[in-house]
């Protein structure tokens, strides 16, 4: 299974969420920011730049709340007999993700990370000196791989109902993400997807 890799986003500077209409907005998946109400989409993909898994959240929440989640959400079905695949290889993610909660995570469940460490852990680490500890492994050669996650974000957006949220309700936003992400998988199918043909 190609290694999964997530979207990424910036915060927003809007502070006043409180109240009746704020809590519905975050029941659907509505959030205050810059451009005015948005949704973020957490996206799980392939190397293939195609959908594996996906959460929606408010747009200005930040983008590692929904980590967990959504690589819980992956599941691969496999060619031969077998359970499906919840595990895969490799987790490429950007600095966002670059975080002892999640790296443990990954580790606990035997996943090898490719996430650059931001300047300030760096730092701080050797503040620390030897206590710091040794800096966790990176990879620079898998990392160039992560732009999957952002040509598989552009594939959504060339769904004019996922890239601009016309829908009120959230699961009817995360259906048209479904449909959307079906329609991605129907033209690109793997190999072992295609019909036997004479």
């Amino acid at each position: 299974m190609s290694p999964p890799t997530i979207t990424q986003g910036a915060t927003s500077n809007y502070k006043n969420l409180a109240g009746e209409q704020g809590h519905r907005r975050f029941r659907e998946a509505l959030g205050r920011s810059r451009g005015g109400l948005t949704t973020k989409i957490h996206l799980v993909a392939d190397r293939r730049c195609r959908p594996l898994a996906f959460v929606t959240s408010e747009g200005q929440r930040h983008d590692s709340i929904a980590f967990a989640t959504a690589l819980s959400l992956v599941s691969i079905d496999r060619v031969g007999p077998g359970r499906p695949r919840t595990r895969p290889d490799w987790v490429l993610a950007d600095k966002a993700y670059s975080s002892k909660a999640i790296r443990d995570h990954l580790a606990g469940r035997g996943i090898k990370a490719a996430i650059p460490i931001k300047d300030d852990q760096t730092a701080a680490r050797q503040k620390k000196g030897s206590v710091g500890g040794r800096p966790p492994n990176f990879d620079k050669r898998r990392y160039r791989e992560r732009n999957t996650v952002e040509r598989a974000v552009n594939k959504l957006r060339n769904c004019r109902a996922t890239a601009t949220r016309y829908e009120k309700r959230d699961y009817m936003y995360r259906g048209t993400i479904a449909v959307t992400s079906i329609w991605i998988w129907v033209r690109d199918p793997s190999p072992s997807e295609l019909p036997n043909t004479p």
